[in-house]
């Protein structure tokens, strides 16, 4: 019988197994292979070993779209997950139309990024955008958003958070409605106010949702490519240059898809790191307590 089930399982896996070995495995051993050669595409693959990783190292490029896509994601991730949680806890209690603000702030995440990016270079218009028009409500002065070098990261930053906001929202509500509410009943029946059931039930099972929104949150921030293709291009002055974007250049617009895939293996490597070690955090987390 257990073995029956455990061959329906295998047949059920197989499509999903074959999909990820297909467009996944296959692609990622591939670039593997091609980092080590000297490929433009219109020849064969020429074998030069560790060159293009000497010379990605070495490129100023290649450091500044590193450089940009940490700090991209050190300023998106933290913000966009505390923002999330707090949104799917009010929209976690029995407020009116819950379901329509719950809609509202998925939106962004089912619209097309051309979309969203379009939206955007209107209202951080330096002329005429909304953005700067608030701002004069508050007496504050213009900003250039997206046409100044130390401005234009920060504000890539903050179309991110918007945008990538519902689905970490949708995960924190699904975890939150799997809070066991005997525990919450017996905290408050002990004296306890909000924030003590908040700090001590209700947060530490959020601990699987916050991991995941962790992971996911890394994967997406790193591989930010289409919202800066549209708005900015990389620039003013390589600011919003990110990794993706630099791959996307030297693959497509130069044809040097060896030196490619070498980025995209450091790519692939950089948020492994980034992972393990929130992996190890959760860990450390869980032994204490």
């Amino acid at each position: 019988m257990v073995r029956a089930q455990r061959r329906a399982g295998y047949v059920l896996l197989a499509p999903a197994l074959l999909n990820v070995s297909i467009f996944l495995g296959l692609p990622l051993v591939l670039a593997f292979a091609l980092s080590f050669t000297d490929y433009g595409f219109f020849a064969d693959p020429e074998f030069i070993g560790f060159a293009n990783y000497a010379e990605m190292f070495a490129d100023p490029d290649f450091q500044i779209s590193v450089w940009n896509t940490i700090i991209y994601t050190l300023m998106v991730v933290p913000v966009a997950m505390g923002i999330a949680l707090i949104v799917a806890l009010a929209l976690n209690m029995p407020i009116r139309a819950r379901a329509t603000y719950r809609v509202m702030f998925y939106v962004p995440v089912v619209t097309a990024t051309v979309s969203v990016a379009t939206v955007w270079l209107w209202i951080l218009n330096p002329t005429f955008g909304l953005a700067n028009e608030i701002l004069a409500l508050f007496g504050l002065p213009p900003s250039r958003w997206l046409t100044d070098p130390d401005t234009a990261l920060m504000s890539l930053a903050m179309i991110g958070i918007w945008q990538g906001l519902g689905t970490k929202m949708v995960i924190y509500l699904a975890a939150l409605q799997g809070v066991d509410p005997a525990l919450v009943e017996a905290a408050r029946l002990d004296g306890a106010n909000r924030w003590q059931v908040f700090w001590n039930v209700t947060w530490p099972s959020l601990g699987p949702a916050h991991f995941f929104v962790f992971v996911t949150s890394i994967i997406a921030s790193f591989q930010v490519f289409d919202l800066v293709y549209v708005t900015t291009q990389g620039g003013p002055a390589n600011s919003t240059r990110v990794l993706v974007y630099d791959i996307y250049q030297n693959a497509f617009s130069r044809l040097q898809l060896g030196y490619a895939s070498a980025e995209s293996v450091f790519m692939f490597a950089l948020i492994a790191v980034f992972i393990a070690g929130g992996l190890w955090l959760q860990r450390s987390k869980s032994d204490d307590n």
